[in-house]
C-alpha cells in the first residue's frame, strides 16, 4: 500500500490550497477515503471523508471551508482547503477507511504533506 500526499505549503490566513493524494496497492474504488491531519504534538485527526458514492462528511472544524473529492479512475483523492486558519497548520495524510468509516483501514500513513498557515 502506498499513499502519497502532495500540494501543501506555506500560506497566509484566508488563502487556499489544494491537496492531492495518490493511492496504489489497494482497490481504491471500494473504499471510503479520508483525509487526516496531525498537528505538532497531537494525534492524527480525521477531518474529511468521501464515500464510494461520493457523499462526504467533515469534522466540524473544517466544515464549510474544505471540500473532499475523489477520482476513482486516477486512484486519487483531493482536499480543497479554503479560508485557511492558523489552526489548520499540520501534516496532512490520506488513507482508506475501515468499514465504520472512522479510522484508517491500513496501518501505514504514507507520505504526508505539510500545511503551514502563518502571517
Amino acid at each position: 500500500v502506498q499513499l502519497q500526499a502532495s500540494g501543501g505549503g506555506l500560506v497566509q490566513p484566508g488563502e487556499s490550497l489544494r491537496l492531492t493524494c495518490e493511492a496504489s496497492g489497494i482497490t481504491f474504488s471500494i473504499y471510503s477515503m479520508g483525509w487526516f491531519r496531525q498537528a505538532q504534538g497531537k494525534r492524527h485527526e480525521l477531518i474529511a471523508v468521501v464515500n464510494r458514492d461520493e457523499s462526504t462528511n467533515y469534522h466540524e472544524s473544517v466544515r464549510g471551508r474544505f471540500i473532499i473529492s475523489r477520482v476513482n479512475a486516477k486512484n486519487t483523492v483531493y482536499l480543497q482547503m479554503n479560508s485557511l486558519k492558523f489552526e489548520d497548520t499540520a501534516v496532512y495524510y490520506c488513507n482508506a477507511l475501515d468499514t465504520a468509516g472512522t479510522d484508517r483501514a491500513y496501518n501505514v500513513w504514507g507520505r504526508g504533506t505539510q500545511v503551514t498557515v502563518s502571517s
